[in-house]
């Protein structure tokens, strides 16, 4: 009963954040639009490239194994189009590591071979995603994004598994649909630290747990934080100094 009631619960908050997903695009899109009905252009309209680097920080719903413990890469190129004021369009092409890690089992499990549990599949991903660029320093994303498992690695008490194992698998698929949430914000010149974080979708596959008192299945979700850095090609226009520029006080004058 437990893994029904937390499948349900899954199943409801990725359509509450699809949900929120859309409403917040939509948003954008209006607020983009009254800032070009207002008249102001200012900005950058060059369309632009993107080298992209970071690491990602991943866990599998769904696999019996807790905490963002595998630690893969997140590397490729983009392409961003400036839609309007303040508004652009983005999408990405990256090799994509996810997974999950345990390195010990736990203390019911009398297996100790190491590590107890490693998951590790590799995608092509596709992110397409909506930015709303705040005053050229802050940029926030939301989008979708479509993967492609391009290689498996599953290890269990440090013995290979197989994707094809009719005993524990009861289905799969190598596409991969997240729905994207992220921040940028610049730390020099062209350079941009971004943070964002995805959710599957639909389920990647499920799996038939059994302890030897009892079986259940699980469907898995692949449940992603992203760290990285992006250097923008082509970027003509910049803030000043992308700093805080203070005031100068006017000298008071006396009265006469």
């Amino acid at each position: 009963m437990r893994y029904h009631y937390t499948s349900f619960v899954s199943m409801k908050l990725k359509y509450s954040l699809s949900l929120v997903l859309l409403f917040l695009l939509s948003t954008f899109c209006v607020l983009a639009q009254k800032k070009d009905e207002s008249g102001d252009t200012k900005g950058d309209r060059q369309i632009k490239g993107v080298l992209i680097g970071g690491i990602n920080l991943t866990q599998v719903d769904g696999d019996q194994v807790y905490g963002f413990h595998k630690v893969g890469a997140n590397v490729g190129v983009g392409g961003i189009l400036p839609l309007g004021h303040h508004l652009s369009l983005s999408l990405d092409i990256l090799y994509d590591e996810r997974g999950a890690y345990r390195k010990y089992a736990p203390q019911s499990d009398s297996i100790s071979h190491i590590p107890y549990y490693s998951l590790k599949w590799n995608y092509l991903t596709a992110p397409l995603m909506l930015h709303y660029e705040d005053k050229t320093t802050w940029t926030f994303g939301l989008g979708f994004s479509w993967g492609r498992m391009i290689s498996f690695k599953e290890l269990e008490h440090n013995k290979p598994q197989s994707w094809n194992r009719a005993d524990t698998i009861t289905y799969r698929t190598k596409n991969d649909f997240d729905i994207i949430a992220d921040i940028r914000f610049r730390i020099w010149k062209h350079l941009k630290f971004d943070i964002s974080y995805s959710y599957s979708m639909a389920k990647i596959r499920t799996r038939l747990f059994n302890n030897g008192a009892k079986q259940w299945n699980r469907d898995q979700y692949n449940n992603v934080i992203t760290i990285r850095l992006l250097y923008y090609l082509n970027e003509k226009y910049l803030p000043p100094r992308y700093t805080f520029h203070h005031q100068k006080k006017k000298p008071k004058t006396k009265d006469k």
